[in-house]
Formats: structure tokens, C-alpha cells, sequence
């Protein structure tokens, strides 16, 4: 097997808090927009957070029949929306045609899967009995229906299954689409994450361990990623998906090229279950790894979509970690949170935030960090707190890490440079 395929986007979907779609989300980051805002998927009230980044305004039907979407979960909802858009854009039956199907896939990430499902149906068995349990209770929860659901729909016999390693989920899933293909498993890739736990059980779960911002009298200004201010993340949802090919591939069929996924690096801290290792040891393995396998040096970095979570631990730990893989060319990029206005999207993140460093290298645009209002002096580099950036993004990172000490990095890069 070749290990020398390059791998490029041809399609991207993006579901969001900030927009239904590539283009208004892509609108919305630019102007700086949060995506924070009182809850309203259930009656908040007694919760001690009461605010999230939802979705707004999403109709399943949209993209899936009446049926079906009444027997699957939000996270199913969300993510067979961004599919639509990603197989639309790429032309899939165009990118598969004379391809053998076992040589296209499926690999989706989910930290949680239908976890609305699971509350609702637990309380139909504490409260009515085991018989009012829906039979499809099952395939609605589990997380691997992501993936299974959309190789039914576009017919992929290849690769199949969902990653989980809670926000770095859909990092896992991108990553091992790009390495299927590269090393001559596939041509064709469908991949990316979703995420949908704006739910009760989940607000209170992360508010309990004191994970989440408490400024519920401003849900706009609440994820303020590496301000000294900064007391928790947004609970955000959203699913991002995108289509990989191999490049000649996608060349001779005259698809548009959206960017190249160059290189993907994963570790593991080995240290806490939710405290990231000193000195971001795991988030600069993650980095150095990826930078190698696409064969970039600190140079060639032109912005880092960070983690960036607005917890005290993570944003001055991984500012350490991109400064000791970096050096001085840390303080010469911007280093940049969408999920100032996105919210933390858990194991939708990865894919969603590789979307936005594609955009940003074909656009030469870099969303800004909003929210900034305290410097940190342990958080000490250029956030793009002043709105956008414009320039050239040859190539850039986008990191992610997850409790339990998971770490991956994608490298993209912007096809005219490739």
C-alpha cells in the first residue's frame, strides 16, 4: 500500500450554532457573532447554568423523510443535514462512479450520541414501565448510527464506524479518513463529527464539576477563550462533515478542491482524567506529529485553530504546548477559538474546526477570537482579538483534546500551495 496519496476536500456541510450552513456560518465567525443564548430544548429553570450555543431554527425534514426523522436523534438530525450539504457539494455520485464501494466509506465521531434519547427513554421506564420503552431506543442512542445511516443513504460499503474519545472525536474520524485513503484502503471518504447533549442531564453533569461558564446573565459574552476572566466553557452542538479523495482522483474528475487534509497527529497525555499533562506535554506530541507527517516546519504555519475551550486549565496549557512546538514563529501567527461563538461542540469540535482552518486557507481570512477583554499573562500570544485577520493561510493546525488525555491534530493546507 502507497502511504505517499494525498487526500483533498472536495465537500463540506456544516451544521451550527451560528448557521445552517457553510456560508452563513463562515458569514457569522467572520463578524463575530456568538451563537449563546438562553436555552430553550427544555425548561432550564432550575438548572445553575441555563445557557448554551443550540442550533436555531434546524428542520430535519429538511433532509430526511417524516419517518425517519421521528426515529432518530438530534445528533442523527444535525449530521445527516451536514452530509446533504458535504455530498452535494462534492457531486458524490460523480466522485464514486467507476469506484468500487468497498473502496468508499463512512467514519463519523460522536462523544455521546443520542443522549436526548436516553433521557427521555429512562424516564418512560421510571415512570410508565419497561413495556413504554420505544424499540427503537437502540439504534437511536447508539453512536455509531452516524456513520451507519449515512452509508446506507449514499450507498458506501467501505470503511464504517464512529470514533470516541470525547472532543477530540471528530479529530479521530478525519484523521483515520485521511489515513484510510492515503495508504490506498479507499478513494473516496465520507467524515466528520456530531454532537447534540443541550440537555439536562448533560448541563448538569459538566455545571457539577464546574466545567461550564455560570454568566447566565450573558450567554453572548460567556466563552471567552484565554481571558483571564475566563471561568468555563459553552455547551455547544452541531455536526461538520466533509468529503475526502484522493487527490489525482478528484483531479481527473474536475472536482472543485476545497484544501488538502496534509497530516494528523494523535497522542495520549497518560495523566488525568480531565486535567490536561503540564506543559500541554500531550497537546505538543499531538502538534509535532501531524507537522511531520504533512511536512511542515514552524514556518509554514500560518494560524492554529486552537482547543481553546475558555477553562482556566486548557487555554494556558496548550498556549505552553504551541509555543515549546513553535517557538518564536507562536508569536508571529494567529492563534485562534471559534469557539468564542460556536461553544464547545464536544466531539463535533474536531470536524467543525478543520472546516474552518480549510476556509481560512482558501479564503485567506482567519475568524477572529471575540470576548477577549483581560489579558492572561500565562496566555501570552496573538489571539485575533481584534476581528479578523487577512493574509495569506498557506497551511494551518487545528487542535483538539478530550477528557481522558486525547490529543489529535489535523494539518491542512491550502490547495493552491499544495
Amino acid at each position: 500500500m502507497s502511504t505517499s496519496r494525498r487526500v483533498v476536500v472536495t465537500g463540506l456541510g456544516l451544521v451550527t450554532p451560528v448557521g445552517l450552513n457553510v456560508e452563513e456560518t463562515w458569514d457569522a465567525l467572520i463578524a463575530g457573532r456568538s451563537g449563546g443564548a438562553p436555552i430553550t430544548q427544555f425548561d432550564a429553570s432550575d438548572q445553575s447554568v441555563r445557557f448554551a450555543c443550540e442550533v436555531k431554527d434546524y428542520d430535519p425534514e429538511q433532509y430526511m423523510d417524516r419517518k425517519e426523522a421521528r426515529r432518530a436523534d438530534r445528533f442523527l438530525h444535525l449530521v445527516m443535514g451536514a452530509a446533504h450539504q458535504a455530498v452535494e457539494q462534492a457531486d458524490i455520485e460523480a466522485a464514486v462512479d467507476g469506484v468500487a464501494r468497498e473502496r468508499f466509506g463512512v467514519i463519523v465521531g460522536s462523544g455521546i450520541g443520542g443522549l436526548t434519547t436516553m433521557e427521555t427513554q429512562h424516564a418512560k421506564l421510571l415512570e410508565r414501565g419497561p413495556s413504554r420503552v420505544s424499540p427503537f431506543f437502540i439504534p437511536m442512542f447508539i453512536g455509531d448510527m452516524s456513520a451507519g445511516m449515512i452509508s446506507m443513504k449514499y450507498g458506501a460499503q467501505g470503511p464504517n464506524y464512529a470514533t470516541v474519545s470525547a472532543c477530540a472525536s471528530s479529530g479521530h474520524a478525519v484523521g483515520a479518513a485521511f489515513r484510510s485513503i492515503r495508504t490506498g484502503e479507499t478513494d473516496v471518504m465520507i467524515t466528520g463529527g456530531t454532537e447534540a447533549t443541550v440537555t439536562p442531564l448533560c448541563i448538569a453533569g459538566f455545571a457539577s464539576m464546574k466545567a461550564l461558564s455560570e454568566r447566565n446573565d450573558s450567554p453572548e459574552t460567556a466563552s471567552r477563550p484565554f481571558d483571564r476572566t475566563r471561568d468555563g466553557f459553552v455547551l455547544g452542538e452541531g455536526a461538520g462533515i466533509m468529503v475526502l479523495e484522493e487527490m489525482e482522483h478528484a483531479v481527473v474528475r474536475g472536482a472543485e478542491i476545497l484544501g488538502e487534509i496534509a497530516g494528523f497527529g494523535q497522542s495520549a497525555d497518560a495523566y488525568h482524567m480531565t486535567s490536561p499533562a503540564p506543559e500541554g506535554a500531550g497537546a505538543q506530541i499531538a502538534m509535532r506529529l501531524a507537522m511531520k507527517d504533512a511536512g511542515l516546519t514552524a514556518g509554514d504555519v500560518d494560524y492554529i485553530n486552537a482547543h481553546g475551550t475558555s477553562t482556566p486549565a486548557n487555554d494556558s496549557t496548550e498556549t505552553a504546548a504551541i509555543k515549546a512546538v513553535l517557538g518564536e514563529r507562536a508569536r508571529e501567527i494567529v492563534v485562534g477559538s471559534t469557539k468564542s461563538m460556536t461553544g464547545h461542540t464536544l466531539g463535533a469540535a474536531g470536524a467543525l474546526e478543520a472546516g474552518f482552518s480549510l476556509l481560512a486557507c482558501a479564503r485567506s481570512l482567519v475568524p477572529p477570537t471575540i470576548n477577549y477583554r483581560e489579558p492572561d499573562p500565562e496566555c501570552d500570544l496573538n489571539y485575533g482579538t481584534e476581528g479578523p485577520t487577512n493574509g495569506p493561510v498557506r497551511a494551518a493546525l487545528s487542535n483538539s483534546f478530550g477528557f481522558g488525555g486525547h490529543n489529535v491534530t489535523l494539518a491542512v493546507r491550502r490547495w493552491e500551495d499544495a
